[in-house]
């Protein structure tokens, strides 16, 4: 028996003229929105870079817009068909119910998007009404209809209704902010168990009873009626078990249910098993379905794993991250588009020739598609490189944009056929050509070498590597081969914060020599021998072999992440059993030389930025300077919440005239964005990383244990920072990532501005953040010998040499002029000052040094700042023309720290 998926004909009737009935054109409008919606995702998935809070929005425009909305049409089409009301999911009670739930998922993307906490709770409330409609129509729908064999799955939709109002409100309070300690992360757990596992799991788990023997074209296996009534209990149970542990305990008290929930799929799911086995998926529908399942079985064994091992929800909230492209892209969206797939021909009907024609438009290439889906998302959530991660999330949205074509084309094809057949006297039908068999093998294959294509191309991007100029190992110290001794030397290496230890090995000549290294740290390393030979990049608590064969000489190691060997990361083969080893050297290509004790000094290259930079170069024409034009602080009376995203992003930009360098920066600006509140607000800061290295961020501006909100995340992974303004000043904040203070010299830092109780209005504001540059080659890095040194090329306001002197900033005779500057460094002081201007007004690190109207009628003439210091100067200009504004540290003020006030 089969579920009755599509009107039924009468085998005595008289054959219709095969024109589109009312219910196949309210299906195909209805299913429009979540094609709308899955094409918006894709949108969203191509401009992300570009977007704030993009992470949030991919998943929310998945997750709440196209998958909501294909619940909410299916649960009803199915749970009509099932009860034998067909024709009960239409008409305008039904477009009320979706017009709601649409106008409240664009509110609540809307509001998060721009900050309007009212608008996401309107939004939120629209779609609990939608959804809590849909649940009390699904009930007089049950009460309406005579007893079924599978009504059960009825009740599934019914339970799977009722939670999401639950997980709407828990969003709502999440999204209001405010939230302390690791209340924030165990209200998203709780919220994504009830959302996912609960709304989406419940209705998926029903739908499957009757939906995959159909796609299977078999028979119910017996006993499946019974094992869906036993499950649904065990589901629910499980869901409630997670989420009060979730919301009342530590970690491991929530695993329980989560192991319940297993429990329940699996009661649920021996039917399914027994229908495989009985006649094997074939086609792309319910091979989509299946590993769709098979990534809900894992995620929720690592879920579990997750909750068992720490006692931090904190901890939990960071590791739980990881599993939102498995949930999201691996189980729910590989189950819409096969269930899309299987029901779309359906729906477009036209006799069992159409359905079958529609079918294979949409599974065309089948085999191939799936490989690539399922391996890219494999490769996307293990540690590999940024470049293969963005190669393979590329090649997932291109499969995302090749199915919507499909589909688009077969219902634009399936339509225009019908409608020319209706216009014309019905004709015998053409004997139908046998469909093509899709050759799974072959495309699988094809599949799997497109991604390691992509696989191959972004690590050939990975720009991590040292370019290395390999030698041989199995050489003696005056060049002549060693002879082998067949032996091998195995040792144990472990990376202990910035070191490895031991840090040196002896090795006998002509010994083979086999390294294994665990990074303890909390950082990613790695091991690098002159020679080439090299580990993998290693997150923290992963394990590497490095093989460096047969040794005859000393060879130097180091760790080849960026500043890493400066910062004393470095290691020593050293032979033993000869003599005459020396020590040999060698040029990196940031020209700097290195010996094996891994000291360095300066060696200038003709490709070197510094080379290029003239402090009294003109930029091109059209050249306009980053606004230094500072906004008021946001809000009006009482604690205000500040919500952003920002992302660390890796971008080439010019820095002076004629000089260009690869800055690592905050929403790609160096200095990153400027903050700014008032005493009490508090500031929710999301961190995405989107470099290639791992990135971290501290804010001054908040009072707090660094280890959490500080760590390290590695590239692809977000976290978020919460902090209340307690006190007054404009603060740094800047990435903590060891070595911190390349990190900084290579463009990772800003300002966070909170006013001064009281603070009086004025005129104009600026604001100037002064840095130093150690120039690396062109189009490179800083220089981590040179920032090491202490060696800086060049000194900037907001990033770029002299830019205020080519595009000046304005002001008018008499106004009053506010400027905040910044010393962030990461070396160098700050001696503010502007020519021909006096400060009447010195706020320095939370005080007044001089206030205006004071009884001594001073003054003052320069704003001295330490690194990582900061404050604000006030003063009015007498008259008209052009004040230059430097730093008093003349040679500072000579290397690029210089701009103008043009008074006008």
């Amino acid at each position: 028996m089969t579920a009755n998926l599509s009107p039924a004909t009468s085998s005595g009737s008289a054959p219709k003229p095969p024109g589109r009935s009312p219910r196949a054109l309210w299906h195909l409008g209805v299913n429009a929105v979540v094609v709308i919606w899955l094409a918006l995702f894709a949108a969203v998935g191509a401009a992300h870079h570009f977007l704030p809070h993009a992470f949030w929005l991919l998943v929310h425009v998945l997750l709440l817009g196209a998958v909501t909305n294909a619940i909410v049409i299916w649960s009803g089409h199915f749970a009509a068909s099932v009860l034998r009301l067909p024709e009960a999911n239409r008409g305008a009670p039904a477009a009320l119910r979706l017009l709601c739930l649409n106008t409240g998922a664009v509110g609540v993307i809307g509001g998060m998007l721009f900050d309007r906490w009212y608008v996401v709770l309107a939004g939120a409330c629209l779609v609990a009404a939608a959804v809590t409609a849909h649940a009390v129509w699904l009930v007089r729908l049950m009460r309406r209809a005579l007893p079924g064999r599978f009504s059960m799955t009825v009740r599934y939709y019914v339970a799977a209704s009722a939670l999401l109002p639950v997980g709407a409100a828990l969003g709502v309070v999440m999204a209001r902010g405010g939230l302390a300690g690791d209340l924030p992360e165990r209200l998203r757990v709780a919220h994504e168990t009830i959302n996912l596992l609960g709304w989406v799991g419940l209705t998926v788990a029903g739908t499957l009873i009757t939906l995959w023997p159909t796609m299977l074209r078999t028979r119910v296996a017996d006993g499946a009626e019974r094992a869906g009534r036993a499950a649904l209990p065990v589901l629910l149970t499980g869901v409630g078990a997670t989420v009060t542990g979730t919301l009342l305990g530590p970690p491991p008290l929530a695993a329980p249910g989560v192991v319940v929930y297993a429990a329940g799929l699996v009661v649920a799911g021996r039917p399914w098993l027994r229908e495989a086995r009985g006649k094997a998926p074939r086609s792309y529908a319910a091979w989509s379905v299946a590993a769709g399942c098979g990534w809900l079985a894992g995620s929720l064994t690592v879920l579990c794993g997750i909750l068992l091992s720490t006692t931090s929800w904190i901890t939990v909230g960071e590791r739980t991250s990881l599993l939102t492209a498995p949930l999201a892209a691996g189980w729910i969206a590989q189950v819409l588009l096969g269930a899309l797939t299987f029901l779309v021909p359906v729906v477009l009907g036209g006799g069992p020739a159409a359905v079958r024609a529609a079918t294979a438009s949409l599974e065309r290439a089948w085999p191939a598609r799936l490989a690539v889906t399922d391996a890219a998302l494999l490769l996307c959530v293990l540690p590999v490189p940024s470049t293969v991660r963005v190669a393979c999330s590329v090649l997932l949205l291109v499969m995302l944009l090749y199915f919507l074509v499909l589909l688009v084309l077969t219902v634009v094809r399936g339509m225009r056929n019908r409608r020319r057949v209706a216009q014309e006297d019905p004709v015998p039908a053409p004997a139908e050509v046998p469909a093509r068999p899709h050759r799974v093998l072959g495309g699988v294959a094809v599949g799997l070498a497109v991604v390691m294509l992509a696989v191959a191309g972004g690590g050939a991007a990975d720009v991590r590597s040292l370019p290395i100029a390999e030698r041989s190992a199995a050489t003696s110290a005056d060049g002549g081969a060693v002879t082998p001794t067949g032996r091998t030397t195995r040792v144990a290496v472990t990376i202990r914060g910035m070191r490895f230890s031991p840090s040196s090995v002896n090795v006998p000549a002509g010994n083979r020599l086999v390294i294994t290294l665990h990074n303890t740290g909390t950082d990613t390393h790695d091991l690098v021998l002159e020679t080439g030979a090299r580990t993998h990049r290693l997150s923290p608590g992963q394990r590497g072999t490095l093989d460096a064969g047969v040794v005859g000489r000393d060879l130097a190691g180091w760790c080849s992440m960026v500043g890493h060997r400066q910062m004393g990361m470095v290691f020593t083969v050293q032979v033993t059993g000869v003599t005459g080893t020396g020590s040999d050297s060698r040029m990196d290509s940031g020209g700097t030389t290195h010996d094996h004790s891994g000291g360095s000094t300066p060696a200038a290259t003709d490709d070197t930025a510094a080379r290029a930079f003239d402090p009294m170069a003109e930029p091109s024409a059209g050249f306009t300077a980053r606004d230094a034009q500072l906004p008021p602080a946001s809000g009006g009376a009482g604690h205000q919440v500040h919500k952003r995203t920002i992302t660390v992003k890796e971008v080439t930009r010019e820095v002076a005239p004629g000089v260009r360098q690869k800055l690592w920066t905050f929403d790609g600006t160096a200095p990153g964005p400027v903050l700014r509140g008032r005493v009490g607000d508090t500031f929710e800061l999301t961190l995405v990383n989107d470099g290639s290295i791992g990135h971290s961020v501290d804010f001054h501006a908040g009072s707090l244990a660094p280890n959490g909100p500080m760590r390290t995340i590695r590239p692809g992974a977000s976290l978020t920072y919460r902090f209340t303004a307690t006190r007054s000043g404009i603060w740094m904040y800047h990435c903590s990532t060891m070595p911190m203070s390349l990190h900084i010299a290579n463009g990772m830092f800003g300002a966070v501005i909170i006013d001064p109780p009281g603070l009086p209005a004025v005129d104009r504001e600026y604001a100037l953040v002064q840095s130093e540059f150690y120039l690396g080659k062109q189009g490179g890095t800083a220089d981590a010998a040179k920032v090491k040194a202490k060696d800086y090329d060049m000194v900037a306001f907001n990033g770029y040499a002299n830019q205020y002197d080519h595009d000046p900033l304005t002001t008018k005779p008499g106004e009053r002029v506010r400027i905040w500057v910044l010393a962030a460094g990461p070396n160098e002081s700050s001696a503010f000052h502007v020519v021909g201007g006096q400060f009447d007004t010195v706020f320095r690190e939370g005080a007044y040094d001089l206030r205006r109207g004071g009884a001594q009628s001073g003054g003052a003439q320069v704003l001295d700042l330490a690194p990582a210091s900061g404050g604000f100067v006030e003063l009015t200009f007498p008259e008209a023309g052009d004040y230059p504004f430097v730093t008093h540290i003349m040679s500072d003020a000579e290397r690029g720290a210089h701009g103008v006030f043009r008074v006008r």
